[in-house]
């Protein structure tokens, strides 16, 4: 389903933002950054745009926001870095009591032909404090010969998620991260009724799409890694406490015993009591 997305600029009065602009540090034009900023965010703020003309970065510090593009919703959590392509709708919104976040505008030009992806990318785990810090710095930082000395280190930074790594192997990240994270979800909540349509859900991809990233990245359907999950789970219970088998059988989400001896027998090829004790 497509989202519909039209042009939103609502940001409330308690929200506080420090403007980074080429117009006035002339020391950010050679990286051909349009307009960058350090913002906290909390109350309203909702930013849309249908046809933007730059590549926006937006990478979070702490508390959560929401990316919703044409086709996705993506939560922007900490240590999170959202690559928006140039004319491709996006809106960015607060998902929590604050959002502090560091974005920047990067020209549509040659400079930055690395972040015209084909749809946004939102990749974990980035390390991009310095970044903030170098940022906070520009704004601050009355002399031009102390702010230069804060240049290679915003070069580094925003370069560093293009480096090395293709279009294509960008995707491919993204989604394993993506998957990684489901089925951590999932892990940590076996007993779960773990249908397909909860899992797209979760993870905000088509059925197809999901089974295709499972067979490539566990040669698993989505239903089998899942079921693969509680079978190991179930060992390690059944090997270190004394429960009875119907309470391991509820706790991975087999709520009928029998059905959990069956899946488990042909799975392991022993009963789970065979198991425990042999």
């Amino acid at each position: 389903m497509q989202n519909t997305l039209k042009d939103i600029l609502d940001i409330g009065p308690n929200c506080y933002e420090r403007f980074i602009e080429s117009a006035t540090l002339a020391e950010i034009k050679p990286l051909e950054i349009e307009l960058a900023g350090c913002s906290n965010l909390s109350g309203r703020y909702c930013v849309a745009r249908t046809t933007p003309p730059d590549h926006t970065l937006f990478y979070t510090l702490s508390g959560q926001g929401k990316l919703t593009t044409l086709y996705k919703q993506y939560d922007l959590t900490p240590n999170t870095l959202a690559i928006l392509p140039a004319r491709q709708a996006f809106a960015v919104s607060i998902a929590a009591k604050h959002w502090d976040i560091c974005w920047i505008n990067l020209a549509n030009t040659a400079c930055w032909e690395h972040a015209a992806l084909s749809e946004a990318l939102v990749l974990e785990n980035q390390k991009f404090e310095p970044l903030h810090l170098a940022m906070e710095l520009l704004y601050a930082e009355p002399s031009a010969t102390l702010r230069a000395g804060v240049m290679p280190i915003l070069s580094h930074y925003l370069h560093l998620p293009f480096k090395g790594q293709t279009q294509q192997e960008h995707a491919q990240k993204a989604s394993d991260d993506r998957l990684q994270k489901l089925f951590q979800e999932i892990e940590k909540r076996l007993q779960f009724d773990w249908t397909i349509d909860a899992m797209c859900n979760h993870i905000h991809y088509s059925s197809p799409h999901l089974h295709r990233l499972c067979q490539a990245k566990f040669g698993n359907s989505p239903v089998q890694q899942l079921i693969h999950l509680r079978i190991q789970r179930a060992k390690t219970l059944l090997l270190n406490t004394s429960w009875p088998i119907s309470h391991i059988a509820s706790y991975v989400g087999y709520p009928n015993i029998f059905n959990f001896s069956k899946r488990f027998k042909k799975s392991v090829g022993l009963s789970p009591s065979g198991f425990r004790h042999g």
